[in-house]
């Protein structure tokens, strides 16, 4: 058996036949770009941007083999996501399309806060060839102790914009516990910011704010105020023409009409994403009572509550809200349970005329024969209801009165809020009257009826706003 050490091993160096060192002569100037970024767009933070700008392009100008592609820039937008730095996207795209070949930026952070944005881009760019240059660091991507202190540095930064968003949630809730808030004025209807940095009733639009609430309890649904808003070109609270239910809806719903504020209705889920979540009980919450001078007074703020809940019931049984006018919605067909539509005859003639028909003549294998209404029929059914309730105020006051003391058992707090609010609504109204209404009125119409009921048999049934549909009936 041979001995390992009988064997002579033999090495061959096989010289390289290509140069990978460019030609002197060929040497290019490198592409440059350069990034600057500030996250905020305070007046103090504008010193800084245009500081990073006239730095950089003469940085690079004074390097005689960079040639400047051009600075790019991003003005207010925070370094946590990438999605809506547009400057940013644009350098990396012009990048990777053989525009760039180095980028220069002040630091880490400027460049992103978030690491894994951070790392897979400097990864892409390294790939492609291109090298970022992070001067305070004094880090160059393409070394080969790069990619270990981008890492890092990216932690750091994260974590430092971890600490910077809980610190500024603290100062929020902070605020927020004594009492102190701000709005979006500009896309906030009927408000601006007073001098002392207080709410101040903007006169001109809380005129439509007032008329929003004015129409939705005289029985217009939401799409019907929100066209109508569109058709007298009001501005939305965004600036925008057309108006919608859900902006129509906020309005009606938001407290800070009333005097009030409620913070801290949405919080930050995530630093990183910025996604805002409805707060359901997560995080505290801070009501403050008559913080500012209110547009809408209490009363018909509940009032509008009440309205929705009342509505709410009338859908989950198979009512609904057209809003063309005052009356659709209101008159119900006693034999079929639709409720009536508008419709017009003769529109093109001088015998125009609105009428209110069931709906449930027009559905399949429906044989409804209930007869139509015209408007002057309702509005005459309306005094004749009036005349009726201004005789009967006094009983009517007291059954009022009797349910605000005895409110049904397991009944929440706003529904006895808004409820209450009704009841007082109407039991005032009856205690000022000193003469039944002699003609149709139409703030009387949505404080008082509920809804009417038609019979093919000509029987009328008028429903109040009391909550249990107080009834009056009547034969004509």
């Amino acid at each position: 058996m041979l001995n390992q050490n009988q064997f002579q091993k033999t090495v061959t160096t096989i010289p390289a036949t290509i140069s990978c060192a460019a030609d002197p002569s060929e040497k290019k100037k490198r592409r440059v770009a350069g990034y600057a970024r500030v996250s905020t767009e305070l007046e103090e933070q504008q010193s800084s941007y245009m500081a990073q700008i006239e730095y950089y392009t003469s940085f690079i100008k004074e390097h005689a083999d960079w040639e400047l592609v051009g600075i790019y820039t991003d003005e207010g937008i925070s370094a946590t996501d990438t999605r809506r730095r547009n400057g940013f996207n644009s350098m990396i795209s012009d990048a990777l399309d053989g525009k760039i070949d180095l980028i220069i930026t002040k630091s880490v952070s400027r460049f992103a806060r978030n690491t894994v944005d951070s790392l897979s881009t400097v990864r892409r760019l390294k790939e492609a060839g291109i090298e970022i240059y992070f001067e305070k660091e004094n880090i160059w991507t393409l070394d080969s102790k790069g990619e270990l202190l981008i890492t890092i540095m990216s932690s750091l930064a994260q974590e430092e914009s971890r600490s910077i968003s809980e610190n500024v949630t603290w100062g929020h809730r902070k605020r927020f516990a004594d009492g102190k808030f701000s709005l979006a004025y500009s896309r906030f209807l009927g408000y601006d910011r007073g001098a002392d940095g207080n709410l101040v009733i903007n006169e001109d639009e809380a005129v439509v704010i007032r008329e929003i609430y004015r129409l939705y309890l005289l029985g217009y649904s939401l799409n019907a105020i929100a066209k109508r808003l569109t058709s007298d070109k009001i501005a939305t609270p965004g600036g925008n023409r057309v108006w919608n239910q859900s902006t129509v809806r906020n309005i009606l719903t938001n407290e800070k009409y009333k005097g009030d504020a409620l913070l801290q209705k949405t919080y930050t889920v995530d630093f990183l994403t910025k996604k805002k979540k409805r707060n359901s009980g997560e995080v505290s919450q801070y009501y403050i009572e008559n913080s500012h001078e209110p547009i809408i007074d209490p009363k018909t703020f509940e009032l509008a509550q009440a309205e929705r809940l009342r509505r709410a019931v009338r859908t989950a049984k198979g009512g609904r809200y057209s809003g063309k006018s005052v009356f659709c919605g209101k008159i119900k067909c006693g034999d079929c349970g639709n409720f009536f539509t508008s419709r017009v005859w003769h529109s093109n003639t001088k015998y125009r005329k609105i009428i209110y028909q069931c709906s449930g003549k027009y559905k399949p294998l429906n044989s409804c024969f209930t007869g139509h209404l015209y408007e002057e029929d309702i509005e005459g059914l309306f005094v004749r209801a009036m005349k009726i309730i201004f005789e009967q105020r006094g009983r009517i006051i007291e059954r009022l009165e009797n349910k605000m003391k005895n409110p049904p058992e397991n009944i929440s707090d706003m529904d006895y809020t808004v409820r209450t609010a009704a009841y007082e609504n109407i039991s005032e109204l009856l205690k000022k009257m000193d003469k039944p209404a002699e003609k149709f009125d139409e703030d009387l119409w949505g404080a008082f009826i509920d809804y009417i009921t038609v019979y093919s048999n000509g029987n009328k049934e008028i429903f109040l706003k009391d909550e249990t549909s107080f009834i009056l009936g009547f034969r004509e």
